[in-house]
């Protein structure tokens, strides 16, 4: 009875973590399209840009509390990426300029990427509790190439969101969250499950894995 329950709640803990991860940035697509001129025009524009700024931090504090509440905790990266939310995201309602919002997904992928090559280096597998996941069977050999490994692809989503900046516009870069990094972020979680297995992790553990993918918003 009691493993029928706990096969029962996983779903809803997939679902609630993926909505948690990636609510705060839907909102903000929808208000930020819902907000936008027709027709070209700079203040309105921007002022499409600040609105759906706003809406992305409430969201953000939304999930936070939703994590917390549902989830019973709320992991490093969460707590990290909302500050970084809230942070810039009054920056760019300040200082009106969207740069700041944009900014932020490259701070989170920089400081990520660094430490995770950082403990890498020192023969620690940072990712195992930014993750505050353990999946089972894997050795502490496998937890190290991971770190490794989404710490390079940390850096390179950091390099790849100044790009996309630099020759997209806002909507344009708004959509690549979803339509670029999210579907990269699936691939690259796959790519690393022959790894993963080969270092002791129970096949019964991969859709784990998949849930727990880092989020990218």
């Amino acid at each position: 009875m009691t493993d029928t329950a706990q096969t029962a709640e996983k779903p809803k803990s997939s679902w609630l973590n993926l909505a948690v991860d990636y609510g705060p940035l839907l909102v903000f697509l929808a208000v930020y399209r819902f907000s936008a001129p027709a027709e070209t025009d700079p203040q309105a524009e921007l002022q499409a840009i600040i609105t759906g700024t706003g809406a992305f931090m409430v969201a953000a504090l939304a999930a936070l509390a939703i994590s917390k509440w549902k989830l019973g905790k709320v992991s490093p990266m969460l707590w990290f990426s909302t500050a970084l939310i809230v942070g810039f995201g009054a920056l760019t309602i300040f200082f009106g300029d969207p740069r700041f919002v944009q900014l932020k997904p490259t701070i989170i992928y920089s400081v990520f990427g660094v430490v995770l090559l950082i403990g890498y280096f020192m023969g620690r597998a940072l990712l195992k509790i930014l993750l505050e996941a353990a999946f089972e069977g894997l050795t502490d050999e496998g937890w190290l190439k991971l770190s490794r490994n989404w710490g390079v692809f940390f850096l390179a989503l950091a390099a790849l969101n100044e790009g996309l900046v630099a020759y997209m516009s806002f909507e344009g870069w708004l959509w690549a969250k979803l339509w670029v990094f999210l579907p990269l972020t699936f691939l690259f979680t796959l790519a690393n499950l022959p790894m993963l297995l080969k270092h002791g992790l129970d096949v019964g553990q991969e859709e784990k894995v998949l849930k727990d993918e880092p989020p990218t918003t």
